[in-house]
């Protein structure tokens, strides 16, 4: 009896498996190619020799300078004129207001190892304090020695100096712990009395960049502005 009921079940069993839809469990399921994969396009059609000729005498579009934004550096300076006014005994007025409230010049300070020219005007190797100054809507740097303007050279190009230009370019002073006490209490103590603490000073800086033809570009950052002269390093 036992037998003949393990007969009868393993009948049933592999009748059973024999007619299973596989699929509904997900068993030998096929994968459906992803989209846009296993796609056969169709290929493009292959150029002709003449298609191929014209595209290889065309200009490439991508990267390509445009010529339009290119600077005119000798251009510029041909049509740069000299200054044609002086100060009173070589003294710049404005330099009382400039340093009233500071503790030292606060102009950008610029040394020459070797001569630089600007037209018929040879500034020698030496040091240097750089100052703008306008006359008659026109801007100028001001080449200060021992105190006293020895050059006024015209600016070709005036603009504002980034927003984070200085955090960026001038590194801040490092402090040990004692100094940073002393000066933050100093700070506080001041706080009580802004008459007598004195404004901070414009930040500056200085860049020269050397260009085909021995010209030179010097840009002076001061303040919230910049200024750009060009020279020559070999005179005409």
């Amino acid at each position: 009896m036992l037998k003949k009921s393990l007969i009868i079940f393993l009948s049933v069993f592999f009748f059973a498996v024999s007619n299973l839809n596989c699929e509904a469990f997900g068993w030998g399921k096929k994968k459906e190619p992803p989209p846009g994969g296993n796609v056969v396009e169709e290929s493009a059609p292959m150029a002709t020799d003449e298609e191929i000729e014209e595209k290889e005498g065309e200009a490439p579009t991508i990267g390509t300078p445009d010529v339009s934004d290119k600077i005119d550096y000798e251009e510029i300076y041909r049509r740069l004129e000299p200054a044609t006014f002086s100060y009173q005994h070589d003294i710049d007025p404005e330099q009382y207001y400039d340093i009233k409230h500071a503790a030292w010049l606060p102009y950008p300070l610029l040394r020459l190892t070797s001569p630089i020219y600007f037209k018929d005007i040879t500034i020698p190797p030496g040091y240097y304090l750089l100052t703008p100054r306008e006359y008659k809507d026109d801007w100028y740097i001001l080449f200060k020695e021992s105190g006293k303007v020895v050059f006024i050279i015209p600016v070709f190009e005036k603009d504002f100096t980034p927003e984070t230009f200085y955090e960026t370019h001038i590194p801040k002073m490092k402090m040990s712990f004692k100094q940073s006490v002393h000066v933050k209490f100093l700070h506080v103590l001041g706080l009580w009395d802004k008459y007598s603490q004195r404004k901070p000073a414009k930040e500056t800086y200085l860049e020269l960049s050397d260009l085909d033809n021995h010209f030179l570009i010097m840009t002076i950052y001061y303040g919230k502005a910049k200024y750009s002269l060009i020279f020559r390093t070999v005179k005409l």
